[in-house]
């Protein structure tokens, strides 16, 4: 998110005295030399954000299950309450994962950072080519494709292109109403099995037309 938005967030919040939510699993996954920028970084608050974090996107350490929370120190002594009581706390196993990655890591990320943009170049012009609008992402590793010309809802779009050319895609209705007519793919997975999955789908759209 620029940061010219954030501030406005940040100015909204401080106005009306309201805590802030803050999901960065994202950060180190942002392309085109744009800057990560931290809500909880803006002047005013730090002390009333809520950030979270975790390893399962910029460390691929998806099923480890770590990740942490900063905030307040009276929203985490609540937190903690209901953690310790549920949870207990994280695998060791995860636990020493996640040093050797905060300490060691960063080189991969910066490559794998390098393959996923290398990715999602190659996945938005392809759906564009193929006359498949799709936004070029600036970070993570999803793209959101318009397959409105099709006359397809989503749902019923993901579930025939299931059925008929074997690729999983998730409706943009998961996301929410606005999400209508479009659809997420993910290019977290190795080039060979995008450029399968782009030619197949740029197939059914076109016996969809």
């Amino acid at each position: 998110m620029p940061l010219e938005e954030l501030q406005k967030i940040a100015a909204f919040a401080i106005s009306h005295d309201l805590v802030v939510l803050t999901d960065e699993i994202y950060s180190e996954l942002t392309y085109d030399e744009l800057p990560h920028h931290s809500i909880a970084s803006l002047p005013g608050m730090k002390e009333r954000t809520l950030f979270l974090h975790g390893f399962s996107k910029a460390f691929a350490m998806t099923g480890w299950r770590i990740g942490f929370a900063c905030g307040p120190a009276d929203i985490i002594e609540a937190m903690m309450k209901i953690h310790q009581y549920s949870i207990l706390c994280a695998p060791i196993m995860g636990q020493e994962a996640a040093v050797e990655a905060l300490e060691r890591g960063n080189r991969s990320v910066g490559r794998m950072r390098e393959e996923y943009r290398r990715r999602r170049n190659f996945i938005v012009s392809s759906f564009n080519e193929a006359d498949i609008p799709c936004h070029l992402p600036k970070g993570a590793f999803y793209v959101f494709p318009d397959i409105r010309s099709t006359g397809l809802a989503s749902k019923e779009f993901c579930l025939r292109l299931l059925d008929k050319k074997k690729v999983a895609v998730v409706p943009g209705t998961a996301f929410g109403p606005s999400g209508e007519g479009y659809v997420r793919c993910s290019y977290a997975t190795s080039m060979d099995k995008i450029k399968i999955a782009v030619e197949r789908i740029a197939e059914f759209v076109k016996e969809e037309l």
